[in-house]
Protein backbone atom coordinates (compact mmCIF):
# COMPACT_ATOMS: atom_id res chain seq x y z
CA UNK A 1 0.00 0.00 0.00
CA UNK A 2 1.53 3.03 -1.01
CA UNK A 3 -0.84 5.14 1.25
CA UNK A 4 -1.48 5.10 4.98
CA UNK A 5 -5.26 6.30 6.80
CA UNK A 6 -3.62 9.67 7.47
CA UNK A 7 -2.87 10.01 3.46
CA UNK A 8 -6.12 9.15 3.21
CA UNK A 9 -7.67 11.63 5.49
CA UNK A 10 -5.51 14.36 4.16
CA UNK A 11 -6.89 13.02 0.52
CA UNK A 12 -10.29 13.54 1.58
CA UNK A 13 -9.93 16.76 3.48
CA UNK A 14 -8.32 18.38 0.44
CA UNK A 15 -11.06 16.93 -1.88
CA UNK A 16 -13.43 18.69 0.91
CA UNK A 17 -12.29 21.74 0.80
CA UNK A 18 -12.05 22.03 -2.33
CA UNK A 19 -15.49 21.43 -2.74
CA UNK A 20 -16.91 23.96 -0.47
CA UNK A 21 -14.28 26.66 -2.50
CA UNK A 22 -16.27 25.69 -5.41
CA UNK A 23 -19.75 25.33 -4.11
CA UNK A 24 -19.85 28.34 -1.44
CA UNK A 25 -17.51 30.68 -3.44
CA UNK A 26 -15.12 30.79 0.13
CA UNK A 27 -10.83 31.00 -0.17
CA UNK A 28 -9.21 27.54 -1.10
CA UNK A 29 -7.45 27.42 2.58
CA UNK A 30 -3.79 26.84 2.40
CA UNK A 31 -3.56 22.44 2.76
CA UNK A 32 0.58 21.51 3.59
CA UNK A 33 0.87 17.94 2.15
CA UNK A 34 3.99 15.74 2.56
CA UNK A 35 5.92 14.61 -0.65
CA UNK A 36 4.04 12.00 -1.77
CA UNK A 37 1.06 14.61 -3.02
CA UNK A 38 3.68 16.63 -5.18
CA UNK A 39 4.29 13.53 -7.47
CA UNK A 40 2.08 12.77 -10.42
CA UNK A 41 -0.82 10.32 -9.79
CA UNK A 42 -4.55 9.94 -11.15
CA UNK A 43 -7.23 10.30 -8.63
CA UNK A 44 -11.08 10.11 -8.74
CA UNK A 45 -13.68 12.04 -6.20
CA UNK A 46 -17.15 10.00 -5.65
CA UNK A 47 -19.78 12.03 -3.81
CA UNK A 48 -22.58 10.03 -2.82
CA UNK A 49 -25.84 11.34 -0.91
CA UNK A 50 -26.27 10.19 3.14
CA UNK A 51 -27.55 8.07 4.46
CA UNK A 52 -29.17 6.92 0.96
CA UNK A 53 -25.54 6.46 -0.98
CA UNK A 54 -26.61 7.58 -4.36
CA UNK A 55 -24.08 8.69 -6.80
CA UNK A 56 -24.62 12.55 -6.49
CA UNK A 57 -21.22 13.06 -8.91
CA UNK A 58 -17.93 11.48 -10.01
CA UNK A 59 -15.04 12.78 -11.60
CA UNK A 60 -11.54 11.97 -11.77
CA UNK A 61 -8.46 11.62 -14.03
CA UNK A 62 -7.39 7.88 -14.79
CA UNK A 63 -3.57 8.79 -15.96
CA UNK A 64 -0.98 10.71 -13.70
CA UNK A 65 -1.85 13.84 -15.46
CA UNK A 66 -1.52 16.48 -12.34
CA UNK A 67 0.70 16.07 -9.15
CA UNK A 68 -1.84 14.40 -6.81
CA UNK A 69 -2.82 17.52 -4.65
CA UNK A 70 -3.58 19.47 -7.59
CA UNK A 71 -5.51 16.43 -9.12
CA UNK A 72 -7.44 15.88 -5.91
CA UNK A 73 -8.57 19.48 -5.69
CA UNK A 74 -9.55 19.86 -9.69
CA UNK A 75 -11.31 16.44 -9.81
CA UNK A 76 -13.65 18.00 -6.82
CA UNK A 77 -14.38 21.09 -8.40
CA UNK A 78 -15.34 18.94 -11.36
CA UNK A 79 -17.48 16.70 -9.60
CA UNK A 80 -19.68 19.41 -8.01
CA UNK A 81 -20.98 19.87 -11.69
CA UNK A 82 -20.84 16.19 -12.85
CA UNK A 83 -22.64 17.24 -16.70
CA UNK A 84 -24.85 13.82 -15.32
CA UNK A 85 -26.24 15.98 -12.47
CA UNK A 86 -27.20 19.30 -11.65
CA UNK A 87 -24.99 21.37 -10.05
CA UNK A 88 -24.10 21.33 -6.50
CA UNK A 89 -25.95 23.45 -4.00
CA UNK A 90 -25.11 25.03 -0.82
CA UNK A 91 -27.78 23.42 1.07
CA UNK A 92 -26.32 20.15 -0.05
CA UNK A 93 -22.79 19.75 1.51
CA UNK A 94 -23.77 18.73 4.55
CA UNK A 95 -25.87 16.10 2.94
CA UNK A 96 -23.32 13.89 0.89
CA UNK A 97 -20.05 12.29 1.67
CA UNK A 98 -16.78 12.42 -0.51
CA UNK A 99 -14.67 9.29 -1.13
CA UNK A 100 -11.62 9.65 -2.70
CA UNK A 101 -9.83 6.91 -5.35
CA UNK A 102 -5.85 7.42 -5.37
CA UNK A 103 -4.73 5.36 -8.84
CA UNK A 104 -2.08 3.53 -9.95
CA UNK A 105 -0.91 4.37 -13.60
CA UNK A 106 -3.10 1.82 -16.21
CA UNK A 107 -1.40 -0.46 -17.81
CA UNK A 108 -2.77 -2.19 -21.15
CA UNK A 109 -3.45 -5.75 -21.07
CA UNK A 110 -2.07 -7.90 -24.28
CA UNK A 111 -3.74 -11.48 -24.67
CA UNK A 112 -3.93 -13.63 -27.70
CA UNK A 113 -7.38 -14.44 -27.44
CA UNK A 114 -10.22 -12.04 -26.15
CA UNK A 115 -11.06 -14.90 -23.66
CA UNK A 116 -8.42 -14.44 -21.62
CA UNK A 117 -9.21 -11.23 -20.25
CA UNK A 118 -11.79 -13.38 -17.76
CA UNK A 119 -8.39 -14.80 -15.90
CA UNK A 120 -6.17 -11.33 -15.86
CA UNK A 121 -9.28 -9.22 -14.18
CA UNK A 122 -9.71 -9.27 -10.71
CA UNK A 123 -12.49 -8.10 -9.26
CA UNK A 124 -11.93 -5.90 -6.16
CA UNK A 125 -8.66 -5.65 -7.06
CA UNK A 126 -8.39 -3.62 -10.46
CA UNK A 127 -10.04 -0.62 -12.17
CA UNK A 128 -10.76 -0.92 -16.02
CA UNK A 129 -10.23 1.06 -19.14
CA UNK A 130 -11.57 0.29 -22.26
CA UNK A 131 -11.30 1.78 -25.78
CA UNK A 132 -12.09 1.36 -29.14
CA UNK A 133 -11.74 4.35 -32.01
CA UNK A 134 -12.90 7.66 -30.27
CA UNK A 135 -14.55 6.09 -27.53
CA UNK A 136 -13.31 5.07 -23.70
CA UNK A 137 -15.30 4.33 -20.73
CA UNK A 138 -13.36 3.71 -17.09
CA UNK A 139 -15.14 2.12 -14.29
CA UNK A 140 -13.15 1.95 -11.01
CA UNK A 141 -12.37 -0.83 -8.77
CA UNK A 142 -15.46 -0.55 -6.65
CA UNK A 143 -17.93 -0.47 -8.65
CA UNK A 144 -18.03 -4.24 -9.61
CA UNK A 145 -17.87 -5.28 -5.74
CA UNK A 146 -20.73 -2.19 -4.75
CA UNK A 147 -22.78 -3.73 -7.67
CA UNK A 148 -22.26 -7.74 -7.38
CA UNK A 149 -20.85 -8.05 -10.65
CA UNK A 150 -18.20 -10.93 -12.10
CA UNK A 151 -15.49 -10.15 -14.83
CA UNK A 152 -18.16 -10.58 -17.66
CA UNK A 153 -20.34 -8.18 -16.48
CA UNK A 154 -17.47 -5.90 -15.35
CA UNK A 155 -16.30 -5.90 -18.79
CA UNK A 156 -20.00 -5.55 -20.37
CA UNK A 157 -20.72 -2.45 -18.21
CA UNK A 158 -16.91 -1.04 -18.92
CA UNK A 159 -17.68 -1.43 -22.65
CA UNK A 160 -21.51 0.15 -22.47
CA UNK A 161 -19.79 2.99 -20.25
CA UNK A 162 -17.82 3.87 -23.53
CA UNK A 163 -20.80 3.89 -25.90
CA UNK A 164 -19.92 0.59 -26.90
CA UNK A 165 -21.70 -3.04 -27.32
CA UNK A 166 -21.70 -4.90 -24.07
CA UNK A 167 -19.38 -7.56 -26.17
CA UNK A 168 -16.74 -4.60 -27.98
CA UNK A 169 -14.44 -6.77 -25.35
CA UNK A 170 -14.52 -9.57 -27.13
CA UNK A 171 -13.47 -7.59 -30.67
CA UNK A 172 -9.26 -7.68 -30.75
CA UNK A 173 -9.31 -4.27 -32.02
CA UNK A 174 -10.55 -2.82 -28.08
CA UNK A 175 -8.01 -1.76 -25.85
CA UNK A 176 -8.15 -2.90 -22.28
CA UNK A 177 -6.19 -1.48 -19.46
CA UNK A 178 -6.36 -2.33 -15.91
CA UNK A 179 -5.08 0.07 -12.78
CA UNK A 180 -5.82 -0.06 -8.83
CA UNK A 181 -7.00 2.59 -6.44
CA UNK A 182 -6.48 2.95 -2.58
CA UNK A 183 -10.17 4.43 -1.77
CA UNK A 184 -10.91 6.40 1.56
CA UNK A 185 -14.14 7.88 2.46
CA UNK A 186 -16.32 9.98 4.76
CA UNK A 187 -18.41 7.46 7.31
CA UNK A 188 -20.67 10.35 7.31
CA UNK A 189 -20.78 13.56 5.73
CA UNK A 190 -17.65 15.34 7.19
CA UNK A 191 -17.30 12.85 9.22
CA UNK A 192 -14.10 10.09 10.09
CA UNK A 193 -12.37 9.00 6.60
CA UNK A 194 -12.00 5.39 6.71
CA UNK A 195 -10.27 3.05 4.16
CA UNK A 196 -12.55 0.92 1.99
CA UNK A 197 -11.43 -2.43 1.66
CA UNK A 198 -12.57 -4.19 -1.12
CA UNK A 199 -13.46 -7.98 -1.63
CA UNK A 200 -10.76 -9.41 -3.48
CA UNK A 201 -8.29 -6.75 -2.94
Amino acid sequence: MMYEEEDGALAVRLARASIDNAVKRIPMPDIPVPEKFLAESGAFVTLSTYPKHELRGCIGYPGPYFPLKEALVRAAREATRDPRFKPLKDNELDGITVEVSLLTPPVPLAVKNPKDYLTQIKIGHHGLIVERGGFSGLLLPQVPVEQGWGVEEFLAYTCKKAGLFGDAWQDPKTKLSTFTGEVFGEEKPRGTVTRKVLDGA
